[in-house]
């Protein structure tokens, strides 16, 4: 049985992942530090006898304390990753640890993966490309990205995190590959992660104002939890994906005003729309163009929009 390492395994992609990978009869070990992720995310996976957890923070010295078996794939997708100066999730709160944990925490695992001669999977993000001049982004875009605002501890870290892990397969000509995630919502986000989707929904189901920030003219495009799961998976499993750079998200654009709406009605809710300033550097766009994932991956997200905010907002209202 292969040992598949999923960094961040505690977090909203990386436990989904880690529930997969299991369907799928590897051994999986999820490392997280809980910063952002919630154990409650992997609770019913320990009962698995082929997952186990270790909370650790991977910006730290790995051969420390840790005994790791061999491992044949590592995905790291371990970050603060929400925006939202309000969250007690977001990266605006952590800025150092964001940045540790894609420049240091990157190079332990690429190390990790060289000594064992495993796979490996950046996480990437839509972020890199900043607040684009061009619509939809291709990878091959370099990005408007401001290096010292306000997001770029998320921005700049993913931009070194994606440097450090090309330096890695030029010199040392290791199996990785990077691939940038757009805007992905489903079940297991957190409540006060302060991101679009999960804002709107726990706002709309307790009837509260909808909080849009500037005009909500501001366009955003939204993957559900599954797709975005299987398109990792293949990025990782398939053959003809090393050294790759590949965008994995819905290329169906929607503004932020757009979204909002159609929350307020799917829930039936009373909510009023608000509007607040704008944050800084906030990006005016969000789409991806997914023609190398196509092509390469075989792969495009399948559930629609409303059919995956239902089941997101089936979950929050369970809570």
């Amino acid at each position: 049985m292969q040992t598949v390492l999923v960094a961040g395994g505690a977090g909203f992609i990386g436990s989904h992942l880690c529930k997969k990978l299991l369907n799928d009869k590897y051994q999986v070990i999820a490392i997280d530090n809980l910063i952002t992720g919630d154990r409650k995310n992997i609770d019913v996976l320990l009962r698995n006898k082929n997952f186990s957890f270790i909370s650790y923070d991977i910006s730290k010295d790995l051969k420390i304390g840790l005994e790791l078996p061999h491992i044949d794939f590592i995905f790291h997708l371990a970050s603060p990753a929400s925006p939202n100066k309000k969250s007690p999730r977001s990266y605006i709160n952590h800025p150092i640890e964001t940045l540790l944990v894609n420049s240091v925490g990157t190079y332990n695992l690429l190390e990790l993966a060289q000594k064992n001669n495993a796979k490996f999977l950046y996480a990437s993000s839509s972020e890199i490309y900043g607040d684009p001049n061009v619509s939809p982004q291709k990878e091959n875009y370099f990005g408007n990205v401001n290096p010292n605002g306000v997001r770029s501890s998320y921005d700049e870290g993913k931009r070194f995190g994606e440097a450090i892990t090309m330096a890695y397969i030029r010199k040392h000509n290791l199996d990785t590959r990077i691939i940038r995630i757009f805007n992905t919502y489903g079940p297991y986000m957190q409540i006060d992660d302060g991101r679009v989707v999960s804002n709107f929904v726990n706002q709309a189901i307790s009837n509260s104002p909808l909080t849009v920030y500037g005009s909500g003219k501001q366009t955003r495009s939204f993957c559900y939890i599954d797709d975005m799961v299987e398109g990792l998976r293949k990025a990782m499993f398939l053959d003809n994906t090393k050294g790759e750079v590949i965008n994995l998200g819905n290329p169906d654009e929607k503004t932020i005003l757009e979204i909002a709406r159609i929350i307020k009605k799917i829930t039936n809710s009373s909510s009023k729309i608000v509007f607040e300033d704008l944050p800084q550097d906030d990006p005016k766009s969000r789409n991806p163009d997914i023609n190398k994932a196509n092509k390469l991956l075989d792969w495009q997200p399948k559930i629609p929009l409303e059919k995956g905010l239902g089941q997101t907002i089936a979950y929050f209202k369970n809570l």
